[in-house]
């Protein structure tokens, strides 16, 4: 059973690197603008200045899209732009980049960043199995399990997501510039909300971007953090988490991610599982890869808690 396994899984990360080897790049004129300069997550005052700065970004971008017939986008812009929406960044060109804010940032208790993995698009943000869906659908079933917490959530596209089908998928060299974007965006946090406890919800090769941004993070930064999905992660990355934060790991029963090798080899793939290196693993249900954060699931329910801080409340897997 444990070879039949081991080659399933020696399968699926073949499989990976020749995918990666044989998708061919693809060129096209980039016909978004970059985003105008805007004021930094220096304050609590300086909010209000930021979100107007990003609205006048999509925007502008959606103009763009119309013109350009590019109707998916057009269409994404146009929901970003619904009344109430607040977003901290947002960058149209390539694949897109975009952080939106669910709840009041600046009072907030406890703020959970929902970190994705591969794959992140623009035009994807808004399911519920990506950042700007999870995010909301996260501030929501807090809102129904604590009505009283200052919970703010955060669906967090903040670095050029890779595709499943490029060769970046099979390495962490994409983690390295999202692990340094994550820590600086966690410190402007820290500008913003001084008291605010801060968790980290990190998706598939989100799980690698936030293990690189443990050295970066201090102390008093993060508290709770949980890789799901995780394709794997460098051992010494998963120990600073421990010294730093509460580290929890989970899969779901259906979730490829378990037939892949935790182990770097030649520059492919990623390092230990998570379990491997002490994290608490939390029961996240039968689902698939893409639905951790679905309404309903056992694995919505448990990252709800620990998005709240409410460790004791967090159902262990079975088999922890």
């Amino acid at each position: 059973m444990r070879r039949r396994t081991r080659n399933r899984g020696i399968a699926a990360s073949l499989t990976l690197a020749a995918l990666a080897a044989t998708a061919a790049p693809m060129t096209h004129r980039e016909p978004y603008a970059a985003p105008a300069a805007a004021p930094g997550l220096t304050s609590a005052s300086a909010l209000t200045g930021l979100y107007a700065a990003v609205e006048r970004d999509i925007r502008k971008a959606r103009s763009t899209a119309l013109a350009a017939g590019d109707t998916g986008r057009a269409g994404t812009m146009t929901r970003f732009l619904a009344p109430g929406r607040r977003f901290l960044a947002f960058d149209p060109r390539g694949s897109g980049r975009a952080v939106e804010v669910n709840g009041d940032l600046a009072r907030a208790g406890r703020i959970a960043v929902v970190v994705p993995g591969a794959d992140g698009l623009l035009t994807n943000f808004e399911s519920e199995k990506w950042a700007g869906g999870g995010a909301r659908t996260l501030h929501r079933r807090a809102a129904a399990v604590a009505p009283g917490a200052r919970l703010a959530t955060v669906g967090w596209l903040g670095y050029d997501s890779p595709s499943t089908r490029s060769a970046a998928v099979v390495t962490d060299g994409r983690a390295d510039d999202a692990a340094r974007a994550l820590a600086r965006f966690v410190t402007g946090l820290r500008r913003v909300n001084p008291g605010a406890e801060v968790a980290l919800l990190c998706h598939s090769y989100g799980s690698v971007v936030c293990a690189k941004a443990a050295p970066r993070l201090a102390r008093s930064q993060v508290d709770e953090v949980a890789l799901y999905g995780s394709p794997g992660v460098d051992a010494r990355s998963a120990a600073a988490f421990r010294s730093t934060a509460r580290l929890w790991t989970g899969r779901a029963g259906g979730d490829w991610t378990r037939f892949v090798p935790k182990f770097r080899l030649f520059g492919l793939g990623f390092g230990a599982d998570p379990v491997a290196v002490g994290a608490a693993r939390f029961d996240a249900g039968g689902g698939t890869h893409s639905s951790y954060l679905v309404p309903g699931s056992p694995a919505l329910r448990n990252l709800t808690m620990i998005a709240l801080g409410r460790d004791s409340e967090v159902t262990h897997a079975r088999n922890a």
